[in-house]
């Protein structure tokens, strides 16, 4: 019976020959199950910092479409970083349940779009995985010199999520050349199935952020009316939120307004609690939160302790220290073993609610300057980095280890 280890060592056979394995300006060929247009994250954060650097190809899941009959593809080119091109392939949604059709047809279509001239910018790509769905697919067939997978979250916990996705998620790491955490907790998890397993949180744009405190951010017109204390949140809304908790803050103050920030995700709107200091604004673009954060007095996690939240690391949570505003969260595990000498973690729906009320009455001046100071010394630069060594390294073991067999 073929294992892990042999599928391994057949595809390292595919992998690039020698003479490339050393090239320091390796292109990048993504695999997301995240589009490039959604909350932007860890994926962009990353990536578009990688981009000044290395060549782009962003290729987001297949999601399926009533409206087409085959798979199509689309490319397009990404003004603000000339150097990323993403690919979206929508599916007939008739036959999204034939998934070896599915994974050939991925396949099919990233190799159709290689085959032009946009083939010869990502010759003997790394293949970078956040999604571990595509690992049949693409694995090995890339001519690839090297697999990154990027564990930002624990996927196979999130409502929706394919039944087949811990399978693959095991295959992926066992073909991995270097694996990264996306938080401590998510790594002890997955350090035992991968020996090069590295734990790097978010990070974050403090100067970005930092327009919240220092005078340049304005605050826009769909809340610059509001009377009172405003305890906000910007994020995906999703099964991830404690929407009991979200209603009994605005029950437990009316000159509390709670303003919510971000699209809606796998829940519907006749779920969201609705009262008159309750307010949903829907998506709004990464430029624009440092605006809506100048007007909070209180940032707000307020996660439900589920399934979906046993590994999240909150990319909001540095976000939050570099506006300079006091930030309460329920208690996830990552924001107590990280942060929890400058958030307010709260254990239960009256502890949120007594926190947000002495945020509000006593500031801690000291614990507001921690926050500035940690989001300074963890910017998105520094770990990306972190993240490109760790990618030489590989390559360096994989070119001596080439050179020894030559021998």
């Amino acid at each position: 019976m073929e294992t892990e280890t042999d599928r391994k060592k057949i595809l390292r056979c595919a992998l690039a020959p020698l003479p490339n394995i050393s090239r320091r300006d390796y292109p990048i060929i993504v695999h997301s199950h995240l589009g490039w247009d959604w909350v932007w994250q860890r994926p962009q954060q990353f990536l578009s910092r990688l981009s000044k650097k290395h060549r782009i190809l962003f290729v987001e899941g297949p999601f399926p479409s009533e409206s087409v009959l085959e798979p199509q593809v689309t490319l397009r080119e990404v003004p603000a970083h000339p150097n990323i091109t993403v690919l979206q392939t929508p599916f007939p949604a008739s036959r999204w349940h034939e998934g070896d059709w599915v994974d050939a047809e991925r396949l099919r279509l990233v190799r159709s779009v290689l085959a032009g001239p946009l083939g010869a910018e990502f010759s003997q790509p790394v293949q970078w995985f956040y999604d571990p769905m595509a690992v049949r697919a693409f694995a090995g067939q890339m001519d690839e010199i090297a697999l990154v997978y990027d564990c930002m979250d624990e996927l196979s916990q999130f409502k929706g999520a394919p039944p087949e996705l811990v399978k693959r998620e095991r295959q992926l790491l066992a073909l991995a050349d270097v694996v990264f955490a996306g938080g401590p907790k998510i790594h002890r998890a997955k350090a035992p199935y991968h020996s090069n397993c590295h734990a790097y949180g978010c990070g974050v744009d403090e100067r970005h952020f930092g327009q919240a405190r220092n005078g340049s951010a304005v605050t826009p017109g769909d809340i610059a009316h509001l009377k009172g204390p405003v305890l906000g949140f910007f994020g995906v809304v999703d099964e991830r939120m404690d929407y009991e908790l979200i209603a009994r803050l605005a029950d437990a103050d009316s000159s509390w307004q709670i303003v919510i920030v971000g699209p809606h995700t796998k829940i519907e709107d006749v779920a969201l609690p609705q009262r008159p200091n309750l307010h949903w604004l829907g998506g709004r673009n990464y430029t624009q939160l440092p605006h809506y954060a100048s007007r909070f007095n209180v940032c707000l996690m307020p996660f439900a302790l589920n399934a979906a939240t046993e590994f999240i690391n909150p990319t909001k949570a540095l976000e939050y220290m570099a506006t300079g505003r006091p930030v309460v969260s329920s208690a996830i595990e990552d924001v107590v073993l990280q942060f929890n000498q400058v958030v307010a973690v709260a254990y239960s729906h009256g502890d949120f609610i007594k926190l947000c009320r002495r945020a509000l009455q006593v500031p801690d001046p000291a614990r507001l300057q921690r926050g500035i100071e940690l989001a300074r010394k963890n910017s998105w630069e520094t770990i990306v980095k972190n993240l490109e060594w760790h990618i030489d390294e590989v390559l360096a073991a994989r070119k001596a280890q080439a050179e020894g067999d030559a021998a």
